[in-house]
Order: C-alpha cells, then sequence, then structure tokens
C-alpha cells in the first residue's frame, strides 16, 4: 500500500499501518523520496531477513515485539521502544524473536 493513503497533517498509529500474517513479512512503505524512505514492517515469529548490506545508514525503530539484529556477524536482541543505527556497507540481518513490528528509516541523501 502507498504512503498516499495516509494523510499529511493527520495523527495515524504507527503500530497499526502494518498487520502481522502467519509466516509472513509484510510492509508498507509511509514515505518515498530520493532523499530516503520510511518503511512500516511485521514479522511473524521467526520469519527472518537474511544477511545483506545497504548503502546507506539505516535506523531501526522496533514497536512491538522483539528481534535478534546481527549487524557485522554480532547479534543484538531489541524490544519495543527500542532502536539501533545499521551502518552503511556492513552487513546485517534480522529474525524475529517474537510477531514484532518495526519502522526502517533510510536517508539516501
Amino acid at each position: 500500500m502507498a504512503h498516499d493513503s495516509l494523510a499529511k497533517g493527520t495523527p495515524f498509529d504507527i503500530g497499526g499501518l502494518t498487520a502481522y500474517q502467519a509466516g509472513s513479512v509484510v510492509s508498507r512503505t509511509i514515505v518515498d523520496r530520493p532523499a530516503g524512505s520510511v518503511t512500516s514492517f511485521a514479522f511473524d515469529e521467526g520469519q527472518a531477513l537474511s544477511e545483506h548490506t545497504a548503502p546507506y545508514d539505516a535506523l531501526v525503530l522496533v514497536t512491538d515485539g522483539s528481534v535478534e539484529i546481527a549487524i557485522g556477524g554480532e547479534p543484538r536482541k531489541l524490544s519495543a521502544g527500542q532502536g539501533i543505527i545499521m551502518p552503511a556497507n556492513v552487513t546485517h540481518a534480522l529474525k524475529a524473536l517474537t510477531p514484532f513490528k518495526m519502522t526502517l528509516v533510510m536517508i539516501r541523501a
């Protein structure tokens, strides 16, 4: 679903943008501009993103549940209310320890 369905200047529930789906990862783009993007994700327990890199720093804000995020092979556990910056060009991977939701902010410029 595109960000256009969110009215600018109107409050919304960040946790309600994506719903858990059994055995799936669900995402919804909130903002997508040349300078960067903001995306909401919902991961079912056990779902993962395999190790990869990105050319830009990425800010993860955990809004529900808990996740293990490995950065440069070093695992870190985060839960709702916590965040972490994944540095550009360093491998990272995510695994949902419980059903969890996050907001991912990538700044390209």
